[in-house]
């Protein structure tokens, strides 16, 4: 069986998982979300406790059930906690402000772009060089911050552009006066 798939999910207090044919909807504090799941998958909830169960032993059937169990217990994360993203921008002059319900970020292009918050996503500025994107939908949140980074990707040199907060970005050495350079 899969390791992941044959894990259950406790859900936690105030989150409510309902399924319906072969549509499973999670209510939570933070909202609702539903998934239409496959017909070789079986989803049971008793007691607070969800299980997935598959039909046979084929190759796609079992990545489907490692698939929907991860799929499941985000939004049953999503509707409790909720999740986020943290954008750094780095770069002279690059900020970014909050104007209603718009990002406004200057990232050394020649005018100011906007971003507008989609349903679902919230955007946050606890500074002129932090951006934060939350949101109970795993997968939206996760696009709608790459859809920021990609309006100023990270340059090697001097590391300018907007980058996750985690992530490493590789420096390349840039040029240096060696032995040949004139004076």
């Amino acid at each position: 069986m899969s390791r992941i798939g044959r894990k259950h999910i406790d859900l936690p207090a105030g989150v409510e998982l309902t399924t319906q044919g072969s549509t499973v909807t999670v209510k939570g504090p933070k909202g609702s979300l539903s998934l239409d799941v496959d017909k070789l998958i079986t989803v049971n909830c008793t007691n607070g406790r969800v299980e997935l169960t598959r039909k046979d032993d084929e190759n796609e059937t079992r990545a489907k059930h490692g698939l929907y169990r991860a799929l499941i217990a985000n939004m049953v994360k999503g509707v409790h906690d909720g999740f986020e993203k943290k954008l750094v921008i780095n770069g002279v002059g690059y900020k970014a402000s909050k104007q209603g319900n718009k990002l406004v970020l200057n990232l050394g292009y020649s005018h100011p772009i906007e971003v507008l918050e989609e349903d679902g996503i919230t955007l946050e500025c606890p500074s002129a060089t932090e951006i934060v994107v939350k949101g109970i939908d795993r997968q939206k949140v996760g696009q709608f911050a790459s859809k920021i980074r990609d309006l100023r990707k990270v340059e090697p040199y001097h590391a300018y552009g907007v980058r996750y907060d985690d992530e490493v970005v590789i420096r390349k050495v840039g040029k240096a006066a060696g032995k040949g350079a004139k004076k």
